[in-house]
């Protein structure tokens, strides 16, 4: 568990130096009991083109980070279940959609279950 918490850790400050983020830093009520304001969000926006269709669809991506950990991912403003980190890579799920985040581009792909797939660029949100 400690050797995936540290994994998650670094992978975190990698996506952070990845996207050169410089987040604004506010505080959370566990960062507060500890005296230290070290919380940053990351939002995303992808513009995701979906095949077969051809569709395109604008996603909305927010990553919570603390402390040299990824904390939280959030799409379309719905909280993911779970998600794990592949070196840059996060991998999560949100109803039938597999979706992969690759931070070091970044893009989007995802999946629904064999029947459709999603790509796309996604840029950093002001």
């Amino acid at each position: 568990m400690k050797r995936q918490a540290l994994h998650r850790a670094a992978c975190a400050l990698a996506l952070l130096a990845a996207l050169g983020v410089t987040a604004a830093h506010t505080p959370d009520t566990a960062d507060t009991a500890k005296g230290s304001a070290a919380a940053a969000t990351v939002q995303l926006r992808c513009e995701v083109v979906y095949l077969p269709t051809r569709g395109t669809w604008v996603r909305e991506v927010t990553l919570n980070h603390s402390h040299g950990r990824l904390r939280s991912v959030a799409i379309d403003g719905v909280p993911v279940y779970s998600f794990a980190l592949a070196g840059a890579v996060v991998l999560t799920a949100l109803d039938n959609e597999r979706i992969q985040l690759d931070l070091s581009q970044p893009a989007w792909r995802s999946d629904f279950r064999g029947l459709a797939e999603g790509q796309g660029l996604c840029v950093l949100r002001p």
